[in-house]
C-alpha cells in the first residue's frame, strides 16, 4: 500500500526545488563572478585539502551522523545530501551581500566556499532536532530562515565590534551556538504524545554503525574544520588551532567513554551515546580557539566539554521531553549546545586573563556578553517564527504512524508491487 503522503512530494517537493535552482542559476547568472585576480597556486592547493575536509562533515559526517534511527537511514542521508546542496548555494549568495553593495558582484573563491559550507553546518546542526518529525519539503525550507538569522547574527555582532572597538570575534565558529534555534523549533513543532516515544524512534545494531562512522569521520576533521579560516598569514596560529583541537578531541573521546561507563545502569558503553559526545571537544575549543595557546588549556575544555556533553544526553534530553516538551533527536543540545557555551565562557575567561589592560578587558567582557545574548536571542526568536510558519496544514507534516520511517518518502524495491 502506497504512502498516504508520497503524492505530496510530487505536486511540492519537486516544484520547490526547482523554482529554488532555477532562481540560483539567474542570480548567479548576473550577479556572482569567479575571483581569478588573487589567484596563488600554492595558496590554493592547500587551502583545496581543507575545503574538501569541511567538505566531507558536512555532507557525509553529518548524513551519516543522521543514521542512527533504524527505519530513517535513506532520508537520513539523502536528505542532509539534498539540505546541504540547496543551504550551500543560498549561504553562498547571503555571505556575498556586502561584495554587491560594494562592487555589484558577489566574488566567489575557496574561503567563500568553505564560509558557506559552514554556514550549512549551522543549518544541519539545527535540523537535528526535527529529524524525522518532518518532510523533505519543511526540510528543505527550513535553510532559507536558519542562515538568515546566522547573517543577521554576524551583522550584529560585526556591529558591536565596531562599537566596542575590541578584537571582532569569529563569529561563525559561534554556529554551534546558532544550533539552539533547532530547540526553539522542536518546542514549537511539538507532538501530543512524544513522551511515550514513537513506533519507529528507536537505533539498531546496523544504523548505530552507520551513525557512529559518520561521527569518527567527523572527529577525524575536525581540526580542519576548525583552523581553516585561520588567517594564511599567521601559519603558528594554524597549527595551534590544529594542534589544540586535536588534543580536545583525543580528552573529549576519553572523558566521555568514562562518563558513559559510570553513568549507564548496567556499567556498559552506548554506541548511540558515544557518538554523540566524542565531538564535544573540538566543539568547545572551536569557539574557543582564538583565545587557547596551551595544549593542557586546549585538553581541559575539551575534557569538561566531554563530561557535560555526556551527562546531558543521559538525562537532559528526557527532562528536555518532559519539562519542556522539546524532542531532541539527535541530542543537538548536548552535543553541540551546550559544548559551544562553555566554550564561549572559556574564551571569555581566558581572554580576561590574559589581558594587561583593564580598561579594554571590560570592553571585551561587555561585547562578548552582549554578542551571546544577540546571538541567543535571534537564534530563538528565528526559530519560533519558523516553527509557526512550518505548523501551516499546507505542509503536510507526516502523521505520527510515518515518523521516523523512510517508506513515506523513498522507494523501496523489495516492496515494489509487480504488476
Amino acid at each position: 500500500m502506497a504512502p498516504q503522503y508520497a503524492p505530496s512530494l510530487r505536486s511540492r517537493l519537486a516544484p520547490l526545488l526547482l523554482l529554488l535552482q532555477t532562481g540560483f542559476i539567474v542570480v548567479f547568472a548576473f550577479y556572482v563572478d569567479i575571483e581569478t585576480h588573487s589567484f596563488n597556486t600554492d595558496l590554493t592547493s592547500n587551502f583545496y585539502a581543507e575545503f574538501q575536509d569541511v567538505h566531507v562533515i558536512v555532507f557525509l559526517g553529518f548524513g551519516f551522523l543522521s543514521t542512527f534511527l533504524i527505519r530513517y537511514g535513506f532520508s537520513g542521508v539523502g536528505f542532509n545530501l539534498l539540505v546541504a546542496a540547496t543551504a550551500t548555494q543560498w549561504a553562498i549568495l547571503l555571505n556575498g551581500l556586502e561584495s554587491w553593495y560594494h562592487r555589484g558582484k558577489i566574488s566567489l573563491n575557496l574561503r567563500s566556499l568553505v564560509v558557506a559550507d559552514m554556514c550549512t553546518a549551522s543549518a544541519l546542526i539545527s535540523i537535528g532536532t526535527v529529524l524525522g518529525k518532518t518532510n523533505p519539503v519543511q526540510l528543505t525550507a527550513l535553510p532559507c530562515w536558519s542562515l538568515l538569522r546566522v547573517r543577521s547574527a554576524v551583522c550584529a555582532n560585526t556591529f558591536l565590534h565596531r562599537a566596542a572597538k575590541v578584537q571582532l570575534l569569529n563569529s561563525i565558529m559561534q554556529l554551534h551556538i546558532f544550533g539552539l534555534f533547532g530547540l526553539a523549533l522542536t518546542w514549537v513543532l511539538y507532538r501530543r504524545g512524544s513522551e511515550q516515544r514513537f513506533e519507529k524512534e528507536k537505533s539498531g545494531y546496523e544504523s548505530g554503525l552507520f551513525s557512529m562512522m559518520g561521527s569518527v569521520f567527523m572527529w577525524m576533521f575536525w581540526p580542519s574544520f576548525n583552523s581553516v579560516l585561520v588567517d594564511e598569514r599567521t601559519p603558528e596560529r594554524h597549527l595551534e588551532v590544529v594542534c589544540g583541537t586535536y588534543l580536545a578531541l583525543a580528552a573529549g573521546a576519553v572523558a566521555a567513554a568514562a562518563v558513559a561507563v559510570l553513568l549507564n545502569p548496567e556499567g556498559k558503553l552506548s554506541l548511540v551515546q558515544l557518538q554523540s559526545c566524542i565531538q564535544a571537544g573540538g566543539v568547545a575549543v572551536g569557539v574557543s580557539a582564538s583565545a587557547v595557546h596551551q595544549p593542557w588549556e586546549a585538553m581541559t575544555i575539551g575534557f569538561s566539554a566531554a563530561v557535560l556533553s555526556a551527562v546531558g544526553v543521559q538525562y537532559l534530553k528526557v527532562h528536555m521531553l518532559l519539562a519542556h516538551q522539546c524532542q531532541d533527536t539527535r541530542n543537538v543540545l548536548s552535543t553541540h549546545g551546550i559544548p559551544g557555551l562553555l566554550g564561549w565562557t572559556a574564551h571569555l575567561l581566558l581572554q580576561l586573563w590574559d589581558s594587561e589592560d583593564h580598561t579594554m578587558a571590560i570592553r571585551f567582557a561587555v561585547f562578548h556578553l552582549c554578542t551571546l545574548f544577540v546571538t541567543l536571542t535571534l537564534s530563538l526568536l528565528m526559530g519560533i517564527i519558523t516553527g509557526i510558519l512550518l505548523k501551516w496544514n499546507f505542509w503536510r507534516t507526516p502523521q505520527d504512524k510515518k515518523c521516523f520511517d523512510d517508506q513515506a518518502f523513498w522507494e523501496f524495491p523489495h516492496l515494489a508491487v509487480r504488476k
